[in-house]
């Protein structure tokens, strides 16, 4: 077994999977074909399947190798359910063109969420996808309708082998009330700058201090570059935003969410307009602890029950986040900071 297989790379320059499966049926989508061809030409071990929601045979003696393969592994199928999930605050939709992910951060709710399904998954049948989205605008019209592409995945850093992201950019910038969202880990951008988006996309990036991101957010592109793909996306004109979560109580926590945001201030054009932030503190649940253990024995994510309170949910599920004292100062410091850099800036929610 490689060693790439055993452990990931601390930073990713761009996805390549070491396993691809197909659906028979997404070969006859020309997403599908050109995947299927390029997989080919990568010199990729390529299996079919019935279902992209039944991979049965991944290598791997143990549980936590048969899960980091799984993570740099490919499925590309049709998205069967068409009828979208609600993606509360986000957006009022979330538009299913990907599902998993190919990073390791230590915290994420896709631990819990995907279950035994950490593979990544990507759709070719997107006109259908697209489709729905027009019917979901119908209903909702007058009202303008937002669609979040990025509550199971992180589009950006599969962009560079499903293109779908450009897909949904053009096809939205002609949708007179439909808006899409998303936000990213990554740094490919690139081939989003030239597109016309009529300032219907909002792109957010996933941001946060130094000690996270080295410790706990593997196979994600960097500090630096998430920062300079910023100042790129906002030159291009698309409306921006950032998202800073988890925010994670850390020794030397003030100076290092200090320094994000002078250095988000130093690459942002001056005055960027309609500039949003979205701040949400650490929090987990019992299974996501157990699992996170599991998978990532060594992790330094703490994740104390007896340091935290619970809070309750919607559905009658709780998780645990920082007591009052501690999230009213992690709230007020950064939020004073961040309208100190950007005083035309919007903070949408701490949560």
């Amino acid at each position: 077994m490689s060693t790439t297989m055993e452990r990931p790379p601390a930073r990713l320059e761009s996805f390549v999977p070491e396993l691809v499966y197909f659906e028979p049926d997404a070969l006859s989508y020309p997403k599908g074909k050109r995947i299927y061809e390029w997989a080919v030409q990568q010199g990729l071990p390529v299996r079919m399947t019935t279902s992209h929601n039944r991979i049965t045979d991944l290598p791997g003696e143990s549980e936590l190798e048969k899960y980091r393969i799984a993570k740099r592994t490919l499925v590309v199928g049709l998205r069967k359910t068409l009828k979208f999930d609600t993606s509360k605050p986000s957006a009022e939709y979330a538009i299913p063109i990907a599902t998993g992910c190919m990073a390791h951060c230590h915290y994420c709710y896709l631990q819990t969420t995907l279950g035994a399904k950490p593979y990544v998954r990507v759709y070719v049948n997107t006109e259908e996808i697209m489709d729905a989205a027009r019917g979901y605008i119908a209903e909702r019209a007058p009202q303008i309708t937002r669609f979040e592409a990025a509550c199971t995945s992180d589009p950006v850093g599969l962009e560079p082998i499903s293109g779908s992201l450009a897909e949904l950019i053009e096809f939205m910038a002609d949708q007179e009330l439909g808006r899409l969202r998303f936000v990213t880990k990554f740094h490919h951008v690139d081939s989003l700058l030239g597109l016309r988006h009529n300032g219907h996309t909002r792109i957010r990036f996933s941001v946060n201090a130094r000690y996270v991101i080295k410790n706990f957010e593997p196979a994600t592109s960097s500090f630096e570059q998430r920062i300079e793909a910023a100042g790129k996306v906002a030159r291009a004109g698309y409306p921006i935003g950032f998202l800073i979560a988890p925010i994670i109580w850390h020794d030397g926590w003030e100076e290092g969410y200090a320094e994000l945001l002078d250095r988000l201030a130093k690459a942002l054009p001056s005055g960027v307009p309609d500039l949003t932030f979205e701040l949400i503190q650490h929090r987990f649940t019992k299974t996501a602890k157990n699992t996170i253990e599991k998978r990532y024995p060594k992790t330094k994510l703490e994740m104390d029950i007896e340091k935290r309170k619970y809070k309750w949910g919607r559905w009658g599920q709780g998780k645990y986040v920082y007591p009052d004292e501690q999230a009213d100062a992690l709230r007020m410091f950064i939020s004073e900071r961040i309208f100190d850099r950007f005083p035309q800036a919007t903070i949408d929610y701490f949560t």
